[in-house]
């Protein structure tokens, strides 16, 4: 039992840093730091069950190659964040209105916009994965050369909340395509901070993600459906713009 599990940590750990390298070639550095991560912390968990020393010492010294490079592309991003200009800071309270998605973001949407990355750790309920459709249903329809969505989430560990939470995106995936937009997903469970990168540029920080509605009074109330109608939570909103940035093409 022990040897099949530590095959199939190992497994996703070479799955992880693979799909690492590939982001880290194509420059998207935020994400690859993140799968940098995810590896590298299923590697430790073999290296513990590994009764080999020879075994042990080769694992670490993988560690400590991909930590290296891990720790170097977390400087890149922050130096990358220091030379952007903060453009717009706005302070939602408690049962505002007004804030739906295409109000929010409608500076940041063009059709220079290319791609969009998303890092949110809870797109995991309906209502969440819900959220997260409007959201590319918006980006369809602002961005004309949209290509990609990225999106690095949780794994929803409630039960049977993982498959749905898999489902609804694969479905999104495929509705994705009639369009011309590849939706691409990474399951990250250390991943904390909320921010949205768009290739014209524009990165945008929300408190609470994109879940920064309050439930609906009912399914057949003003706002259900319409965001700008929907009693917000309290977040802060920051808005940047990376100075000199260059579009990226993402494969």
């Amino acid at each position: 039992w022990a040897r099949g599990w530590r095959m199939t940590q190992l497994q996703a750990a070479k799955d992880l840093l693979k799909r690492a390298v590939e982001l880290d070639s194509a420059q998207r550095y935020s994400e690859a730091r993140i799968c940098y991560e995810e590896g590298i912390h299923n590697l430790l968990r073999c290296m513990k069950e590994t009764q080999s020393d020879t075994e042990r010492n080769d694992l670490r010294t993988k560690v400590e190659g991909y930590l290296r490079r891990a720790e170097t592309l977390k400087e890149m991003v922050k130096a990358n964040e220091e030379r952007s200009e903060k453009v717009h800071c706005i302070q939602i309270r408690a049962g505002d209105r007004g804030y739906g998605y295409e109000t929010l973001f409608r500076d940041c949407l063009d059709d220079n916009v290319e791609w969009v990355e998303l890092e949110d750790p809870y797109i995991r309920a309906r209502h969440q994965v819900r959220n997260f459709v409007q959201f590319c249903e918006l980006m369809v329809k602002r961005c004309k050369r949209l290509r990609q969505i990225s999106l690095t989430t949780g794994t929803d560990s409630s039960p049977a909340g993982g498959d749905t939470q898999a489902s609804s995106l694969r479905e999104l995936e495929l509705s994705l395509k009639e369009y011309g937009v590849q939706l691409v997903t990474v399951y990250s469970d250390t991943l904390h901070d909320r921010e949205i990168r768009f290739s014209n540029g524009w990165i945008v920080k929300i408190g609470r993600g994109l879940d920064y509605f309050q439930r609906p009074a009912g399914q057949s109330t003003i706002g259900c459906y319409d965001f700008d109608l929907r009693p917000c939570h309290e977040t802060t909103v920051e808005k940047y713009h990376k100075l000199n940035m260059t579009a990226k093409t993402h494969k």
